[in-house]
């Protein structure tokens, strides 16, 4: 039986594809909103990992590592930022509009909440 030998380069690949599924995961199965943009974040990183171990695929080999998927790794962690702040200012402007930040048609109303919270 003989062992199998993980590069770094593999290893990177191997994690960003378990962050890959943990964020399609929370962005699928989660109806909150916080929890899904959590998902969003954890699925762009893990596909970033992947864009890295890519570009350094042919250092085993001795080659340089790609310079092009490095410069779309770092464009889109700039990109990412900022749609995950713009996101959460929307999340937050949802929220003190409607008093609820989810997706979930069977949540109550803030307004049966309190209700029952009176009672």
């Amino acid at each position: 039986m003989s062992a199998i030998a993980l590069t770094s380069a593999s290893l990177f690949g191997l994690c960003g594809s378990a962050l890959v599924g943990i964020g399609l995961f929370c962005v699928i199965a989660h109806p909150e909103l916080l929890r899904r943009l959590v998902g969003f974040n954890i699925l762009g990183a893990g596909i970033f990992l992947v864009f890295g171990a890519v570009s350094r695929r042919g250092a085993a080999m001795g080659l340089g590592g790609d310079p092009v998927p490095q410069a779309m790794v770092i464009t889109g962690v700039v990109v990412a930022f900022a749609a995950t702040a713009l996101a959460i200012a929307l999340l937050r402007r949802l929220a003190s509009l409607t008093g609820t930040a989810t997706l979930d048609p069977t949540s109550p109303e803030p307004s049966e909440t309190a209700a029952r919270s009176e009672a």
